[in-house]
């Protein structure tokens, strides 16, 4: 039974090391990106990556209220990047 419980472990670190790389280029995209539009699309990259590693502690930590906060999160990114859309649709593409 140890090995299986190491290897959940060992499965846990490497997928949230994947998600957090990735979470890490997409910020660089946010700080770097040339344009809103490229910034907006790195933003819209690093929260379904965050949701996903709030969902793999709740597995791993078997505690539901990382759910709760993955979902809060989820909705809370979904209406920033409809408010900053708006907010940039009256905008010219090039400022």
């Amino acid at each position: 039974m140890l090995v299986k419980k190491d290897l959940d472990v060992s499965v846990f670190v490497i997928a949230s090391f994947c998600f957090l790389v990735t979470s890490l280029l997409s910020l660089i995209r946010i700080i770097i990106g040339p344009t809103a539009q490229d910034r907006l699309v790195g933003l819209n990259l690093i929260v379904p990556q965050v949701v996903a590693i709030m969902v793999l502690m709740a597995i791993n930590f078997n505690r539901t209220i990382y759910l709760d906060v993955a979902l809060v999160y989820a909705i809370l990114g979904f209406i920033s990047i409809i408010a900053i859309t708006k907010y940039l649709k009256g905008k010219k593409l090039h400022e």
